[in-house]
């Protein structure tokens, strides 16, 4: 299934995109990457390509532009000064690629340090090939112009520059914050990140498909089996696979399960940082006792890798819905004994409330999707505006703020877990019997048995275990609701078993690259609070 893509040249970019924004409606940048085509077996005209994803404002459809790059060195014009999602987007290209982008206010590396030499997404990059980087980056490159746009001067306005992370216990170690501040002000801001960059894209080109599952464990690692879904169902869409009714059932069962617990960790830091630690275990005990649940069905706790391409591992244990459902109400309990303490708290109310909004326009404007969007005032929600797995038949809503401020942030999470369990419930009492997974020999492993039977069945499993599934050759942007926001990936296939490479769309990304423009004029401890509304997962955002 190949994607809709319309190449354009690059001396049209720029013009293309004003007139898709401003006269078409596509209002939301979702992302930016680029393919290197060296190794292609038929490489296009020009080695690089950049690859564009947009979204309509009625959220329905997705527009895939493609422009050539004839010199990377010179690059094409930024369209920063059009979606500010863009900023962080050609950086990471820059960095990745190597790609330039012209009038561009900040080009420099973001995931990768600045010491780094080459760009680890070319094909000519090898992937074993390691770098030590030894100094630190002071950002005061990035600073200076800040203040600059804002008529300060560090000396003459007495301001005082601190890092707020990444030893910070609200920034776990992996996102670093430089803040200028009038007293307690911030007045300008700058982020660090890729404390937790590994290279997930560059892995993905050495590995068939199914074995990168495990690493999309690691991208959310608060909520993994929603990333193997949302990687799961985009190489299926490629095939043009359609699953069993009893694993879409399960996809949905343990995919808003894990939405749930992804809400609860991040409502329990917030809380936390706040000083609610009664709040906290309210919400973390029975996150456990979904892991325990997870623990039990997939074998671990965190990282479960529980699906397979065209299905999952194995189907549900015996006993298991009597579990969930007391997993459920535990769950039920903690947030009903949470809001208790905080609904009617004014010093909860007074703490959070019209800190750090963000404006409908401007939360589409920074990328933001999935409930920090929602929260801002956009009804968004894949599971209504393009339904998959039968969503459209089962009852529940959207939930919506109003303001965007933190407050809308963390209360839209809150009121989103109880939708998620009444979709759980509805999918136990529904869930049919028969097979979990496409019966295909050709994509799903054969039973043991017939491993340990024959020999047509041991050279079955040899066969995908080596050469792994098969995608038809081609490009696909998938997209899934993840529990932060829209989680998508785009996969380019030649064909083979092992893609010519994968992009994640990571929903934090782009609302980490919002997070220093909206702390600005509001208090430090504001910015803690602002930070854990937002849910950042740093392995998401750095891959």
């Amino acid at each position: 299934m190949m994607s809709e893509i319309t190449n354009i040249k690059a001396s049209q970019l720029l013009n293309y995109m004003i007139n898709l924004k401003e006269n078409l409606g596509f209002t939301l940048l979702l992302d930016i990457t680029a393919i290197d085509n060296l190794n292609k077996s038929h490489p296009s005209s020009t080695r690089f390509e950049l690859v564009y994803i947009l979204r309509h404002s009625a959220f329905e459809e997705t527009k895939v532009i493609k422009v050539a790059v004839e010199e990377p060195e010179e690059g094409v014009e930024s369209i920063s000064s059009l979606f500010s999602s863009a900023d962080w987007a050609e950086r990471e290209v820059y960095d990745q690629y190597g790609i330039h982008f012209k009038n561009h206010k900040m080009l420099k590396r973001l995931l990768n340090h600045n010491e780094f030499e080459g760009h680890p997404l070319r094909k000519d990059y090898e992937i074993t090939k390691g770098q030590y980087c030894t100094t630190s980056q002071s950002l005061m490159d990035e600073m200076h112009p800040l203040l600059k746009e804002r008529n300060l001067n560090l000396q003459e306005d007495n301001l005082m520059v601190v890092n707020l992370g990444p030893s910070h216990p609200a920034s776990h170690g992996t996102i670093r914050t430089l803040a200028a501040l009038d007293g307690e002000k911030i007045v300008a801001a700058s982020c660090e990140i890729g404390y937790l960059h590994r290279g997930f894209e560059k892995s993905c080109e050495n590995h068939n498909y199914n074995q990168i599952i495990p690493y999309t464990d690691r991208l959310n690692y608060c909520s993994a089996i929603m990333n193997n879904i949302a990687f799961a169902k985009t190489v299926e869409d490629m095939m043009g696979l359609t699953l069993p009714e009893r694993g879409i059932f399960i996809r949905i069962i343990v995919g808003e399960l894990s939405r749930v617990i992804d809400h609860l960790v991040c409502l329990a830091a917030g809380l936390l940082d706040m000083g609610g630690q009664t709040n906290y275990w309210y919400l973390f005990n029975p996150r456990n006792n979904a892991y325990d649940f997870l623990s039990k069905l997939t074998g671990a706790r965190l990282t479960n890798s529980y699906m397979r391409i065209g299905g999952m591992t194995h189907d549900l244990y015996e006993g298991w819905q009597s579990d969930l459902e007391d997993v459920l109400t535990k769950i039920d309990f903690g947030i009903t004994e949470s809001l208790k303490m905080i609904l009617h708290n004014r010093i909860y109310n007074e703490r959070i409330q019209d800190v750090s909004p963000v404006s409908a326009k401007e939360a589409i404007d920074y990328g933001f999707t999935g409930p920090n969007l929602r929260a801002s005032g956009v009804a968004y929600d894949l599971r209504f505006a393009k339904p998959y797995y039968h969503y459209e038949d089962f009852d529940f809503k959207m939930v919506v703020g109003s303001v965007g401020d933190t407050y809308d942030r963390m209360m839209v999470r809150f009121d989103e877990m109880h939708e998620s369990m009444k979709i759980i419930k509805q999918a136990i009492k529904n869930i049919p019997d028969g097979a979990i997974s496409v019966e295909d020999k050709r994509i799903t492993m054969p039973s043991k048995s017939c491993v340990y039977g024959g020999i047509e069945g041991m050279m079955n499993q040899f066969k995908l275990v080596i050469d792994g599934v098969k995608v038809p050759e081609g490009e696909y942007y998938g997209a899934y609701e993840a529990a932060n926001g829209e989680l998508g990936f785009y996969i380019v296939s030649d064909g083979s078993g092992t893609p010519y490479k994968v992009k994640v769309r990571p929903p934090s990304f782009y609302h980490m690259s919002a997070y220093p423009k909206i702390i600005e004029n509001y208090q430090v401890a504001d910015a803690i609070m602002t930070l854990g509304s937002l849910n950042i997962i740093a392995g998401e955002m750095d891959r």
